[in-house]
């Protein structure tokens, strides 16, 4: 279950109060009249199933709290209740395959922001891939596809693109745009440090028989991308985030953009190409079927209830 909070103005307290009392999925409902000092109103709580907050979150904000109030949402790890035992039951669906659209949007949102630790999280991850690469070591190239955070871009492209937010496309775009490239540029000075002390030779690059999936493009490049894509946004619109992880090692973006500034410093130009290719056939599988998860999660959801649109803030 999830514990919310409203604060609401006194003109519309009585009616969030009563759209949280004839929820079956809500329960542990609180009033606290004028407790709410900025913005003033009233604070009112309860603890809702999950798979009933997306349509308590579609009330509240018909009713203006969104704009004349506010909401948060915590998650619960213990609830101890005969109630909320009752309330979870009678809320329509399962819990962990209920999608939160404003939970979905704040987190890709929040996620893809191009940033100072996203950049360094980005360029170590190429930096070590690159070393995994040479060293022909798949343990290190895993080790930098779950450092990689280039998901929450790719997430947040998908979901711009499902619902229409052009803010979220663009910092996606951005973030993406903008930081492979840099993290590739510094792999490549990396690469030519090696390649001064004798560390780095374009002979040691034939010899790599354990990680050549990075740069060996085919059918099932794609489909391990699509795959991904789709098993990430599924963890991250349900209540099975964890499974992340798994998703970072099994793409292989990060590697690629490692491997193709290497080989582009060796002159191997040709496994370059193919690298670049990798990431780019990545990055568009992970997308598109990103967005086809949130589509099927869309409509199935238009089938139950109506859906708002979600504001652009």
């Amino acid at each position: 279950m999830l514990h919310m909070r409203v604060i609401a103005p006194a003109e519309r307290s009585a009616e969030v109060r009563e759209l949280l009392l004839a929820e079956p999925g809500a329960t542990h409902v609180v009033v606290l009249p004028g407790a709410a000092l900025q913005p003033p109103g009233d604070v009112i709580a309860a603890d809702v199933a999950r798979e009933s907050v997306d349509g308590v979150l579609t009330g509240l904000c018909e009713l203006g709290v969104d704009r004349a109030g506010g909401v948060t949402l915590e998650a619960l790890d213990t609830t101890l209740s005969d109630a909320a035992d009752a309330a979870e039951e009678a809320a329509p669906g399962e819990g962990s395959d209920a999608v939160i659209w404003d939970e979905v949007v704040a987190r890709t949102g929040e996620e893809s922001r191009f940033s100072v630790s996203y950049q360094a999280f980005l360029t170590i991850a190429c930096l070590l891939a690159a070393v995994g690469a040479i060293t022909d070591s798949p343990v290190t190239v895993v080790g930098a596809m779950v450092l990689g955070p280039e998901f929450g871009p790719l997430a947040a492209v998908a979901v711009g693109i499902v619902l229409r937010r052009g803010d979220l496309v663009r910092r996606g775009a951005f973030a993406l745009a903008a930081g492979f490239p840099l993290a590739m540029a510094v792999t490549a000075v990396g690469a030519l440090i090696l390649d001064v002390t004798g560390l780095l030779t374009t002979a040691g690059l034939d010899q790599l028989n354990q990680v050549d999936f990075i740069y060996d493009v085919g059918p099932f490049s794609l489909i391990v991308a699509l795959l991904a894509g789709a098993a990430g946004m599924l963890s991250l619109t349900s209540a099975k985030s964890a499974a992340l992880v798994g998703v970072f090692i099994s793409v292989t973006t990060v590697p690629a953009a490692a491997f193709a500034s290497v080989a582009f410093v060796e002159g191997r130009y040709d496994q370059a190409l193919r690298s670049a290719a990798q990431l780019v056939i990545n990055l568009v599988g992970i997308v598109v079927a990103a967005a086809a998860v949130l589509l099927v999660s869309r409509w199935n959801q238009r089938r139950g209830r109506g859906l708002r649109p979600l504001s652009a803030g």
